[in-house]
């Protein structure tokens, strides 16, 4: 039996409030690479129009391990971007080094036991479900979701680069 896993059963949390325009990205220089892929460490995320906290809170976030890109970087700040393209700063001690993916499109993704479309699919997964990444070569990364393992298209998955190899 395939089991269908919804994003409401699994983590059933949003995006609050709407952002106003976010300051300029400044880049410290010296640091990880940018642009660059991280997901959101805490369940409760402030996210403000400036790169400190003098400036204002925009939106907060409620849904911790979702994956955001990290464009910019000013002292300890960093300025990030979500699936919806929405821009903001978050202090980086709010950010986790795990890499999570948000899988996207409108139908149903199979999560297969192989890095195959013909091979045996593990579960359903819908569009806005976070999965946790465990490694990405070629078209294919492989993934962990509850008690769940296998194998996504990379193109079904947003928080990973088109040619990025994780290991």
């Amino acid at each position: 039996m395939v089991r269908r896993l919804a994003l409401g059963a699994l983590l059933g949390a949003a995006v609050l409030g709407a952002g106003a325009a976010p300051a300029a990205a400044q880049s410290e220089g010296g640091g990880l690479p940018l642009p660059r892929f991280a997901s959101l460490g805490s369940s409760e995320i402030n996210v403000r129009s400036g790169p400190g906290p003098q400036y204002p809170i925009a939106w907060k976030y409620v849904r911790n391990g979702l994956p955001v890109e990290i464009v910019a970087e000013f002292e300890y700040w960093r300025r990030i971007r979500d699936v919806d393209g929405t821009l903001g700063w978050v202090h980086k001690s709010l950010l986790s080094g795990k890499r999570t993916a948000l899988v996207e499109g409108r139908d149903t993704v199979a999560l297969r036991a192989e890095a195959d479309e013909a091979a045996r699919p593990v579960a359903r997964l819908e569009a806005g479900v976070v999965v946790r990444l465990t490694r990405c070569g070629g078209p294919w990364c492989k993934v962990e979701i509850q008690s769940y393992t296998g194998w996504l298209p990379r193109s079904a998955l947003w928080g990973v680069y088109p040619e990025e190899d994780l290991r």
